[in-house]
């Protein structure tokens, strides 16, 4: 098939456009974070404290009192004053429901509001999928709603033209039903302004229920650069599968054929939750915005090794880490918890009503 787009068309863009604000979803008692609420709660001040150092923290909240209750915990904890919406969600994972920018040379020009349903139809989220809608008349570009089931977690892109993502999310899951990599190809080319797809199909982590998203497994830094989570303890479960994802990795190609650079991330020692189902947790679930990297730690040695190694894939950035002990037990990190929104992504009133 001949790409229509051409250089200088709309494209999804990058994670390093420049970034002016960040969703997140508050979490409350009445989420499945209810057994865990406390601890996640102070897990979300330190997370939107360290969003807020350079970005403006856009913050869901379910209602008036949930609202006050939010605003108390953050009081004088930021270095940008956050913008509270109210509006009813399922659950607290923006980045699979939140708004994917598309533009040209790094500036927003619109956003895509895909349809999501709880991962392949696994949980309700007709909450979570009116979100984007919810907030149409604040968004500073227009809104396109597609109906097409595509979650922000589970694409990566070099802001150039190339894909990066998983088989047994976008092809082997419940999305999408009767899709092939030819006809899913097709239909992303179309939307996002993709020329050419990068494939992942090993690597699945045990407790993954969003089907092997790629912002668990392999990120971009940067147009030439990824970094993903490997596995050197041949008694962990996953040292097989991550040995053949390694593999898949080194052989990956930019468009101009020289090969990446890349920054292995050991996988953090097993986590289990209280039935001993293990976690997925994992490095490669790292949150950018500008000049901040925010990583998730996990209070073993490979904390260290995951902040040397993103030290060495975002130099001149700032690394910082914050607790992915509780996020991890819904199976999440930081970028999960989040959508980056790229300068101009909220209207010019918001920002200065907001500022002054």
């Amino acid at each position: 098939m001949m790409n229509s787009y051409t250089h200088n068309s709309l494209r999804m863009l990058p994670e390093w456009a420049p970034t002016e604000a960040v969703m997140l979803a508050w979490p409350h008692i009445s989420s499945d974070w209810a057994p865990w609420i406390d601890g996640i709660v102070s897990d979300y001040v330190e997370l939107c404290c360290a969003i807020s150092r350079s970005a403006f923290p856009v913050i869901l909240v379910q209602d008036d009192n949930h609202e006050s209750e939010v605003k108390k915990i953050l009081d004088r904890k930021m270095d940008r004053r956050p913008l509270f919406f109210q509006v009813p969600y399922n659950d607290t994972w923006c980045r699979d429901y939140g708004p994917i920018g598309i533009g040209a040379e790094r500036e927003l020009k619109s956003f895509l509001n895909f349809n999501f349903a709880g991962w392949g139809s696994k949980y309700q989220a007709t909450l979570d999928n009116a979100v984007n809608q919810a907030l149409k008349t604040s968004w500073g570009v227009p809104l396109k709603t597609l109906n097409y089931e595509l979650e922000g977690g589970s694409i990566e892109t070099d802001g150039q033209g190339t894909l990066l993502t998983t088989v047994n999310c976008l092809l082997d899951s419940a999305r999408n039903p009767g899709i092939t990599k030819a006809s899913c190809e097709e239909k992303l080319r179309e939307i996002l302004g993709i020329d050419r797809f990068l494939w992942i199909s090993e690597g699945a982590l045990l407790g993954d229920d969003t089907d092997s998203h790629i912002d668990n497994l392999v990120r971009f830094c940067n147009e030439n650069t990824l970094a993903y989570i490997t596995c050197s303890r041949p008694e962990d479960i996953h040292y097989s599968s991550l040995q053949e994802m390694q593999r898949q990795v080194l052989s990956l190609r930019q468009a101009n054929g020289d090969p990446y650079r890349t920054y292995a991330l050991e996988l953090p020692l097993p986590l289990y939750d209280e039935g001993s189902k293990r976690l997925p947790a994992s490095y490669a679930n790292f949150l950018l915005i500008n000049d901040l990297v925010i990583m998730p730690t996990f209070g073993c040695p490979q904390d260290a090794l995951a902040f040397s190694q993103l030290q060495l894939a975002f130099p001149g950035k700032e690394i910082c880490g914050v607790p992915g002990n509780n996020l991890i037990r819904q199976y999440g990190g930081p970028h999960c918890a989040t959508m980056q929104l790229s300068a101009g992504a909220l209207t010019k009133e918001l920002i200065k009503k907001n500022v002054v």
